[in-house]
């Protein structure tokens, strides 16, 4: 019955927008994949820049030796998803650069299939997987103490997409932005393996929304997230390191050293620097880091 009401509602605001409040229209994004807005990515990305970047991409060089599989990880997915989010990659050119590297750079060690001997080297195996590696009596990342986003008897929410988006609160709530209901990736997680543009929103969306006590990936790569007194006390500075803080900073940062893993993330991030030619910048390591809300 819950999925029906979901359902009916959906289909009523098709052609119309959702109140959150009296005073503001909000369009579920979903609605606005029509919508062209100009994307900074071309400025330094196009189709075979990106099979030259993740030239071992899910489903690509399967579809190279048709075969028919679906290249679910392709140039124009990207830019497609990217439209509904203008903000995504705004300011000068510096700023730009820097963002769309620190992106790539979480998403590629996200879903890497790369080792150290890999052919043609670690860093051209990013966006190699869909889903996290299912083993046995793995975590279902079910959440129970979120109760505006309670997990669905039988299902899972471990990651999947670019990001790996994980845990029943995200998918929830990137539901509510996508589709205006927070039911339809709460029962259905699945989607986001399934559908490549979703698959990118997803990761888009997780990276230009500040949760608190954390800002927005977005906000720390372009300058307007302004850490506290408290972040500085804990190590907290503006810098690629603060994104993988917010993405994973209770597993990969404040632990005093450059975890394996986290090191080939920071290597990634230069990497992409390199390739779209502009510096780092500073505080690219997260390891002194306290996560946040500590």
């Amino acid at each position: 019955m819950k999925l029906y009401l979901c359902l009916a509602w959906l289909l009523l605001m098709t052609n119309t927008s959702y109140s959150q409040s009296s005073s503001q229209q909000i369009v579920p994004l979903g609605q606005k994949r029509s919508v062209q807005h100009t994307s900074g990515i071309s400025l330094y990305l196009n189709a075979a820049k990106w099979n030259e970047l993740f030239p071992n991409r899910f489903g690509f060089v399967a579809k190279k030796r048709k075969n028919n599989s679906a290249d679910f990880y392709s140039y124009k997915a990207f830019v497609t998803a990217a439209h509904v989010y203008p903000e995504f990659l705004s300011g000068n050119t510096l700023t730009q650069k820097r963002e769309l590297a620190a992106f790539l750079a979480n998403i590629a060690q996200e879903t890497s299939g790369g080792w150290a001997e890999a052919p043609g080297g670690y860093f051209k195996w990013g966006l190699c997987f869909i889903e996290e590696k299912q083993e046995l009596g793995m975590n279902i990342y079910a959440d129970t103490t979120k109760k505006n986003y309670l997990p669905i008897a039988g299902k899972t929410y471990y990651g999947r997409g670019p990001k790996q988006l994980s845990w029943n609160y995200n998918y929830g709530q990137f539901s509510e932005a996508w589709f205006g209901c927070k039911d339809t990736l709460l029962q259905h997680p699945e989607m986001l393996s399934k559908d490549p543009v979703l698959s990118f929103a997803s990761a888009i969306w997780f990276w230009m929304t500040p949760q608190i006590p954390k800002p927005s990936c977005h906000d720390i790569m372009t300058g307007h997230w302004k850490p506290t007194e408290a972040d500085l006390q804990n190590g907290r500075t503006s810098g690629f390191g603060a994104t993988v803080n917010v993405i994973n900073g209770g597993v990969e940062c404040g632990t005093g050293k450059d975890l394996e893993k986290t090191s080939y993330r920071y290597q990634y991030y230069q990497y992409f620097c390199n390739f779209f030619g502009v510096s780092p910048g500073e505080n690219i390591s997260c390891s002194n880091q306290k996560p946040f809300g500590q």
